[in-house]
């Protein structure tokens, strides 16, 4: 179905930025980078996908089944995303918050032209309908001038950010949810809340740029369709599939960076060792134990990292690594229906946070704590989880970015506040530049 080609190229991190303006031509365009992190799990450097030949686009009703439906009947590369509220496909649940974006709940495509960077061979895997514009397509990308992207500078336009639940709101929703915990209703709950500029224009590659500058994150995506747009510094795996083999990520514990060495090192060393942190942590891990058991072969669901410290260019965060084995007849779309949304941005028992959530926080959240990845044409997949991303409605010349953090019994309502102050820097920064 593909028609493949490879070069060599002298330095990866320019052609990555000449390939990103080079698909900004295309209605619709995902790029993935990893920002040269190299786990145990990552295929390649970067990955574009542009050019839609087929596409679906859904609400959440039957969402799983239309994607299952579209995934096997393709059975080629497809990029795309799942927002948070598919959860009402998979549950008895509503999504009733203000929602200021207005994206499909689901959209995935098949790309006539996908770019692979690995080290410093770029490999074109296209579709043979425009398998002979792959020369061409090397050659605008190798020789695409810089003075050209001088054009995009993006207008120093002032964009006012607000907040939709301020602080007092925020303090007494927490209080709530801390009642439902002492209730015994919840044990955690992931508590959201959304940051948004009304009537305002952006550069989406500009800022996608400063955002992945600043963060570095293993899992930055930059993501178009349309007039709908993704800018992600996401540092977080939801789900991928290698064969038979499906590995999650859950970050759960977040600790701010400092200049200074000791206390970088403390910090991350008190994030390691705080009971707080790790108790989130080990909640979560046994929500994806119970998630991934439903597809699982038995006795195959395994935790092979539990709150292992990484550090970023913001913050410390603390991953757990769990992973377990299908069999051979198990849908690939069957294992993200079963875990989905990801219990990182959920809580424990997942269904009654999920309603908590519904009723406490103020914004449908959409794309956000959704995610964005690909399946290849055996049925492999790999997901990122949407957090520390800008989403931008170019139309409704509408920002927004969300951030949130997870509420057990330990929380402070002043440090969970703090928290979402700490992970929504970047995006603040990067918006206010």
């Amino acid at each position: 179905m593909r028609t493949s080609f490879k070069y060599i190229i002298k330095n990866p991190e320019d052609y990555k930025q000449q390939l990103l303006f080079w698909a900004q031509q295309y209605d619709d365009v995902v790029w993935l980078d990893s920002n040269h992190h190299h786990d145990n799990y990552t295929d390649y450097d970067a990955v574009l996908a542009v050019d839609a030949f087929t596409s679906i686009q859904t609400d959440y009703t039957d969402a799983f089944k239309r994607l299952d439906e579209y995934q096997q009947t393709t059975k080629d590369w497809i990029f795309g995303y799942l927002t948070y509220d598919l959860k009402n496909s998979v549950e008895d649940l509503e999504s009733h918050n203000y929602d200021g974006l207005e994206f499909p709940e689901l959209y995935f495509f098949q790309p006539k032209k996908l770019i692979f960077i690995k080290g410093n061979e770029v490999e074109f895997r296209y579709l043979k309908m425009v398998g002979d514009e792959v020369e061409n397509d090397f050659n605008n990308i190798t020789n695409g001038h810089c003075e050209e992207r001088s054009n995009l500078a993006i207008s120093h336009n002032p964009i006012k950010i607000k907040l939709r639940i301020h602080k007092d709101d925020y303090f007494e929703k927490v209080e709530t949810m801390l009642a439902h915990i002492h209730r015994g209703d919840i044990y955690e709950a992931n508590f959201c809340q959304e940051f948004y500029a009304e009537n305002s224009v952006i550069n989406p590659l500009e800022v996608y740029n400063r955002l992945n500058q600043i963060s570095k994150p293993p899992f930055a995506t930059f993501f178009k369709s349309f007039d709908n747009y993704l800018m992600s510094a996401s540092p977080e795996r939801y789900l991928k599939k290698i064969g038979n083999k499906i590995i999650s990520q859950p970050i759960k514990g977040t600790a701010r960076r400092s200049e200074d060495p000791a206390e970088d090192q403390k910090l991350a060393k008190d994030l390691r060792n705080d009971p707080k942190e790790r108790s989130e942590n080990i909640m979560i891990v046994d929500l994806v134990r119970n998630d991934l058991s439903h597809t699982a072969t038995k006795g195959s669901v395994k935790v092979e990292e539990l709150c292992k410290v990484y550090s970023f260019l913001q913050v410390h965060q603390m991953i757990s690594t769990i992973t377990s084995i299908i069999s051979n007849n198990t849908h690939p779309v069957e294992v993200l229906k079963t875990t989905f949304p990801m219990g990182s941005m959920t809580g424990a028992p997942k269904i009654s946070a999920m309603k908590i959530i519904e009723d406490l926080e103020e914004t449908k959240r959409g794309l956000y704590s959704g995610a964005v990845g690909y399946f290849s044409p055996d049925g492999d997949f790999d997901f990122n989880v949407i957090i520390r991303s800008i989403l931008y409605n170019e139309t409704k010349k509408y920002i927004s970015y969300s951030v949130g953090s997870a509420i057990t019994s330990l929380s402070n309502p002043l440090k969970e506040y703090e928290e979402c102050l700490v992970k929504a820097k970047a995006m603040r920064e990067v918006l206010e530049y």
